[in-house]
């Protein structure tokens, strides 16, 4: 399938979010399996709430998870005239009509029909106006709608969706509907169909939300005499509360810079949200960029709802620390197993808005501080927990864990003044390397008659606030002499 197009249409009516981001994720794969063309077309229609910031936020969310465009990005409104000039041959076919029933007169007739248990609706009162009438109604000035006339057959019509199977709908239950507002503004409908066959979409995958317009756009497509591509409707992701996941419900905890300016990678994020209504005959969870494009298709799209797994009610909780456990774990995957040198990069980002960046971690300090964040990445789950708990490493104002102080310092007492005795020792090695350190700590402790575990514990606490981490003597040749001297010193003050 070399000619495979396909294309991801967001709304700029606000940030990137995740359902939209995982939408262009399964589209940008399907295009990178099968050597495609992925487009970015902006469907800025409702140029009421289409704003140039969230274009911005749009572009800038896809470059940063990797989903790279082909063509693009489009942008929907700069195609007017083709959507206009379509609805009008639309017309002039008889396939469409102008429909010059008030808003008031409809709603009056649909409360009639609830009323009296019929269906509500459009009656399809001015499909049969002739020529003559529609012109008197239009020389009088009375505003209209285009409606698109749906054909008079009997049976059914339907398609092959890619993940449902066999989606049909009687031609009887579906009214004609709007394809041009009273103010000149082309629907969505008609515009996603025109926009389409421009671009020579061959596929469409898009959620299950959106299968209300297929069989609609299916009849647009026939009218235009163009062959439909091929619709694939992905199930929808879900909060723990079975509710759908929107911008409008939810805020900014279900936006892709959400998850970004808290510590996640982007390949990450990009591995989950591939895994909320998709899988492999084998329920593998972590993919190289080049695994997860060869082990795509469509057939391993679920029919099945997702559930994004946060707790919604609670939105100052999330916006301290994101708690899907799944997400936490494959960010932490990446984190601790990808190259170092590519790690460097994010870490250096996060630093410079800690205020932790130093000039000199680029250049005469960069070996040291790429071993350090290899060294203490173990047992993080983002990227800012680098400056989180590991601070001591890079700076002298750190927070002590509350835990680690009762259990590793006041619980022993006799360390408030064993580890100052151990800091004069330590003061005077010459060589400051891994074995010296654990030979001397160990002999201290023999000589002072105490466990080594109750002082190797208490230094950790001292030097870096943490009740756990790497091995310690790896902790105090990463922080160096003069910093672990001066921080045991400090507990006799």
């Amino acid at each position: 399938m070399s000619d495979v197009v396909v294309r991801f249409p967001p709304s700029p009516t606000g940030y990137l979010h995740i359902g939209g981001a995982r939408t262009a994720i399964f589209n940008w794969l399907f295009a990178r399996k099968h050597g495609g063309k992925f487009i970015l077309r902006i469907e800025n229609t409702d140029t009421e709430r289409s704003t140039r910031e969230s274009v911005e936020g749009i572009l800038d969310g896809l470059r940063w998870l990797g989903l790279h465009w082909d063509e693009g990005p489009y942008f929907q409104n700069d195609f007017h005239k083709e959507h206009i000039r379509a609805a009008q041959m639309l017309l002039e076919m008889g396939l469409a009509y102008k429909c010059f029933c008030s808003k008031e007169e409809l709603d009056k007739r649909r409360q009639q029909a609830l009323h009296e248990k019929r269906s509500i609706g459009y009656d399809g009162r001015c499909r049969g106006l002739s020529q003559d009438e529609v012109k008197k109604r239009e020389k009088k000035g009375i505003p209209y709608v285009i409606r698109f006339k749906v054909p008079e057959r009997e049976g059914k019509i339907g398609y092959d969706d890619k993940v449902l199977g066999r989606i049909e709908k009687d031609y009887s239950e579906i009214e004609d509907f709007v394809i041009v507002r009273s103010n000149g503004t082309p629907l969505y409908l008609l515009c996603n169909v025109v926009d389409d066959i421009r671009d020579g979409i061959t596929h469409i995958i898009r959620g299950q939300d959106h299968m209300a317009n297929t069989i609609r756009q299916l009849l647009l497509y026939e009218a235009l005499k163009k062959t439909p591509p091929v619709f694939a409707h992905m199930p929808l992701t879900l909060d723990p509360r079975k509710r759908k996941i929107s911008k409008r419900t939810h805020g900014e905890v279900v936006s892709v810079q959400f998850y970004r300016e808290r510590g996640f990678l982007p390949w990450a994020l990009v591995n989950f949200l591939v895994l909320l209504g998709w899988h492999t005959s084998d329920n593998r969870e972590i993919f190289s960029k080049e695994e997860l494009i060869e082990a795509f298709s469509i057939e391993g799209i679920s029919k099945a709802n997702s559930v994004f797994n946060f707790n919604p009610d609670d939105k100052e909780k999330i916006k301290k620390f994101f708690t899907d456990p799944k997400a936490l774990s494959i960010n932490a995957h990446y984190l601790r197993t990808m190259p170092v040198d590519e790690l460097y990069e994010y870490v250096k980002e996060d630093f410079i808005k800690s205020n932790l960046w130093r000039k000199e971690y680029e250049d005469e300090k960069k070996e040291w501080f790429l071993s350090t964040i290899d060294l203490i990445r173990s047992r993080f789950h983002t990227i800012k927990d680098f400056a989180r708990y590991g601070r001591a490493y890079f700076a002298d104002d750190f927070p002590i864990d509350e835990k680690a102080l009762k259990k590793n310092i006041l619980k022993h007492p006799q360390l408030k003044a064993l580890l100052p005795m151990l800091s004069d020792v330590l003061n005077g090695l010459e060589t400051w390397n891994i074995e010296l350190l654990e030979d001397i700590v160990r002999a201290f402790c023999e000589k002072e008659g105490v466990k080594p575990g109750i002082v190797i514990n208490g230094i950790r606490t001292v030097i870096t606030g943490q009740l756990k981490g790497p091995g310690i003597f790896d902790c105090m040749v990463a922080i160096g002499k003069d910093r672990v001297i001066k921080r045991l010193a400090h507990l006799a003050k």
